[in-house]
């Protein structure tokens, strides 16, 4: 759609992954569709008799229904994917197992505990865990894992980043979802959550990042394209246009608060604004009006208006083109931070309250038979623990337990 799970390690795919783990934030607010209300057909003056008044009555309860409308699913179907792999996760996370130090949040859950707040205050897992279940890593996407731009977006850092997360799908998506099917919707939550993933990782590539919040703010996006080339069929479009536009710039603004990663927002709006005009575009109305007219007109008129082809055209080139440069630099190894000198400010802006800048952790390590001894040498803090097996989380994240 904060994040920051630790001081050191995790953060939300709101995406900085500053210290060790990014996790999207969702949007805080959901914009209301506004009804698409169709077009009076009765002649200005006409009588206000009582059955001009139900045949109006009637032609506009027509009309409303021209648009079929859907009942949703997959919506509700991606909230229970994400809620089940959310467990699953803290399943593998085991934290009494795991943990060398500290105790576990809500030890009574078992192996469903969780990690200290220190480490992530959002309620969750470690990011050793989260990378392991396919967290977005830079570093392994460039040598060959790309799968993790998608497996990203259905991870979360923690019960408040879920919950959050859910609530806005199940605000937003619900309703797209009743007005244009699960096809359409399924495809623009899922690129759009694609591209976020991507244009994060072309300018953060360091730690991980998980969450859902690029697809969340592609919903956005689409909805606000859907507006502008749908613009015959809404009466109160300069007040449904406003009320998104408001709503989308206190999300975004959101993004430049420390450990919030904007790129990800930024990057799933992008995708799916344009592919709002790909994929949500309708015909408009007085085709649809003739159409469903009892008397047949001899001919229709153009199902779409030129703007609605010329947008269509427009946005998939861009999409296409973007998509395919944005890969070809992410594999290649390119850091756009290098080429853009002020970009990062869209993820962070330093003030006198917080430090945009990662916190750096070195620690020193000692293994004699199977005791690690580790100590961080921004504190001085050192621990004897043991190595007990291939799930052992390894001097890495140890060590940010240890300085965090």
């Amino acid at each position: 759609m904060g994040r920051d799970p630790s001081p050191a390690t995790l953060e939300v795919k709101i995406h900085p992954s500053r210290d060790d783990a990014a996790v999207h934030n969702g949007s805080r607010s959901s914009a209301p569709i506004p009804p698409r209300h169709s077009r009076r057909t009765s002649p200005a003056g006409s009588s206000s008799s009582s059955s001009n008044s139900s045949s109006s009555s009637a032609t506009r309860s027509r009309e409303f229904s021209l648009f079929k409308r859907w009942i949703p699913w997959l919506v509700p179907c991606f909230v229970v994917a994400n809620v089940v792999l959310f467990l699953v996760t803290m399943y593998v996370n085991d934290c009494p197992k795991h943990l060398f130090r500290g105790s576990c949040v809500a030890s009574f859950l078992g192996r469903f505990s969780f990690q200290p707040l220190k480490e992530n205050p959002l309620l969750g897992p470690s990011s050793y865990t989260l990378e392991k279940m396919g967290a977005l890593v830079v570093d392994k996407v460039i040598h060959g894992q790309a799968w993790r731009l998608l497996s990203c977006m259905w991870l979360h850092g923690g019960v408040v980043h879920v919950l959050a997360n859910m609530l806005s799908l199940v605000f937003i998506g619900i309703r797209l979802e009743q007005e244009f099917g699960f096809v359409r919707i399924g495809f623009l939550y899922v690129i759009s959550g694609f591209g976020g993933s991507l244009l994060s990782a072309l300018f953060i590539q360091s730690g991980i990042s998980v969450g859902a919040s690029g697809a969340l703010f592609g919903l956005l996006g689409g909805m606000l394209s859907e507006i502008l080339i749908n613009w015959t069929i809404y009466a109160n479009k300069f007040a449904a246009l406003l009320t998104l536009i408001v709503i989308t710039l206190i999300n975004l603004a959101v993004g430049i608060l420390p450990h919030v990663d904007n790129f990800a927002h930024i990057g799933g709006f992008l995708s799916g604004f344009f592919l709002g005009f790909v994929f949500l575009i309708r015909p408009q109305f007085k085709w649809i009006v003739q159409r469903n007219s009892s008397s047949a007109p001899s001919s229709l008129k153009d199902r779409h208006k030129p703007y609605q082809y010329i947008l269509w055209i427009i946005s998939f080139l861009l999409l296409t083109c973007g998509y395919i440069t944005g890969l070809i630099f992410l594999l290649r190894g390119v850091n756009m931070n290098d080429h853009c000198s002020w970009c990062h400010y869209l993820s962070c802006v330093p003030t006198r309250l917080w430090n945009c800048n990662p916190k750096r952790v070195y620690c020193e390590t000692s293994q004699i038979g199977n005791r690690l001894n580790i100590t961080c040498l921004s504190n001085g803090r050192s621990e004897l623990v043991d190595v007990p097996d291939a799930g052992f989380p390894g001097p890495l994240q140890l060590c940010y337990q240890l300085c965090g």
